[in-house]
């Protein structure tokens, strides 16, 4: 199914809890954190090898088309990196190697992700995912309408600016950039300085390339790149929790197993997306238990019947569309909506 009425997914909540809940269902996917070494360093390096062939259409290629479409390529490989990344820091892939943990040190300086930053924020997302109170903290904020009707006016405009598609679209300027790199550094020097040095390594990368090769170049390598990958993931980690049939919880409501299988959605995605993506896709399995690695993801899923009636999105314009214009949650009919509501909008409807 693809991405469903709201009022089908209320109808569906019970089903994906109608069996085992609570502890007994996070035991259920324990048998799948078992990691295979092997297959998780054939995972990182063959990822190393594509974007290596992408790097050298950009560098070996006189056809603008073919450097372009490299530029691309790498970009979209960079989210897998990110991905991998991800998984490496909720200790699904490769904890206990120190090659590992110094690769990804490194990969997150690369990708404008530094380790420090995102584990502070997205550690906390994990613990708190669904709290409608604490969805600011590594997460896309969520209010409630009355929440914004109560707002003033300047209020209001930042908040919507917060989930506006042109900044998840400009995720390199304003998460990896500014959030994650100088925002974090202004919260806490101390703890978050990797995020200036990242930001030196980005700059001096492009100059340094600019004076190799030419401008240019060091865009299609870098910049380029770099604005696919950090759109991609504010996207994804955004549609991941903002989608119809998404649930929030107010205080004293809130239950991990519930939060994990009805606010985090299954990003359906074709093999090559699926590839490029490292199955982040499966994001209610994720959250129920982040220690599974990425390519164990479907076969949990496929295991576990109560994991397989989730709220389904997808690339489809319809989808992301329905995504995005989801702004508020309402706690009375326990749905994410747009501005107008429902009501409003039909109403509208009958007066024209």
């Amino acid at each position: 199914m693809w991405l469903i009425d709201p009022k089908v997914c209320v109808r569906e909540r019970g089903l994906a809890l109608a069996g085992r809940k609570g502890k007994q269902l996070i035991r259920a996917t324990k048998e799948f954190e078992s990691e295979s070494v092997g297959r998780s360093w054939f995972e990182i390096l063959s990822t190393f090898v594509v974007y290596a062939v992408a790097v050298a259409g950009v560098v070996g290629s006189d056809s603008w088309f073919v450097r372009v479409g490299s530029a691309v390529l790498a970009g979209l490989v960079q989210f897998r990196l990110f991905s991998l990344f991800h998984a490496h820091l909720h200790k699904a892939l490769l904890w206990n190697s120190k090659a590992a943990q110094w690769l990804f040190h490194a990969l997150g300086v690369f990708l404008l992700v530094p380790r420090s930053v995102w584990m502070q924020t997205h550690n906390f997302h994990h613990i708190n995912n669904g709290k409608i109170d604490w969805t600011s903290i590594g997460s896309y904020t969520v209010w409630t309408r009355e929440k914004f009707d109560a707002a003033t006016a300047v209020e209001r405009r930042r908040y919507l600016w917060s989930r506006h598609p042109l900044k998840i679209l400009f995720g390199y300027i304003w998460v990896g950039i500014y959030g994650m790199c100088v925002q974090a550094f202004l919260r806490t020097p101390k703890k978050n300085w990797v995020g200036p040095l990242a930001l030196s390594v980005h700059f001096i990368g492009i100059g340094v390339l600019s004076a190799v090769y030419d401008f240019q170049t060091a865009a299609l390598l870098l910049v380029v790149p770099c604005f696919i990958n950090h759109a991609i993931a504010a996207y994804v980690f955004y549609a991941q929790h903002n989608f119809p049939g998404s649930r929030f919880f107010a205080k004293g409501e809130w239950n991990y197993t519930e939060a994990a299988v009805e606010g985090s959605s299954y990003f359906r995605m074709g093999p090559v997306m699926r590839w490029m993506t490292a199955d982040i896709g499966y994001h209610h399995v994720h959250h129920l238990n982040h220690k599974i690695p990425t390519y164990r993801s479907a076969e949990t899923m496929a295991a576990i019947p109560e994991l397989q009636s989730p709220t389904v999105t997808s690339w489809r314009p319809r989808d992301v569309w329905a995504c995005l214009r989801m702004e508020l949650w309402n706690p009375q009919t326990q749905q994410m909506e747009g501005l107008r509501p429902p009501s409003a909008v039909a109403s509208g409807l009958s007066k024209a």
